[in-house]
């Protein structure tokens, strides 16, 4: 199923990043299940920009325009050359969350419960706000 996917941080001057379509597996029945299906999609899409090596990055104008336009312009190039344990992330992310360190909203409706019912529909809007730390700057 297709959803909307909006990644937004507290506390950033920045607009939200673009609504994103992403394609999420039909067994997404709990909050739990979305975070882990998240973080599956971002660490495959890690790897995957890992693996794609250009050997002369260089930008084209319009590939600078519209990435000004949400706040960051580079070659998008992955310097850590780790390798990521999916599980580990995961249960991160779970914790992050129990933390209360982001939100996960639903059409406009937080979503507390990791492991309640949860039901997504094609084209539904996630939205996941990240909450900043407040240190080290008065304003």
């Amino acid at each position: 199923m297709n959803v909307w996917v909006t990644v937004k941080s507290l506390g950033k001057r920045k607009p939200a990043l673009a609504k994103q379509a992403t394609e999420l597996p039909e067994t997404t029945g709990t909050l739990r299940q979305l975070i882990s299906n998240m973080v599956t999609l971002q660490v495959q899409a890690l790897e995957d920009k890992k693996s794609q090596v250009e050997w002369l990055a260089y930008l084209m104008p319009e590939e600078i325009e519209s990435q000004g336009a949400t706040g960051k312009v580079g070659f998008g190039a992955v310097n850590n050359e780790g390798t990521l344990e999916l599980q580990q992330a995961i249960e991160t992310a779970v914790l992050a969350h129990e933390d209360g360190l982001y939100k996960v909203f639903v059409n406009e409706e937080e979503v507390h419960q990791l492991d309640g019912p949860l039901t997504l529909r094609e084209g539904d809007e996630l939205v996941f706000i990240r909450f900043t730390m407040l240190a080290g700057r008065l304003w």
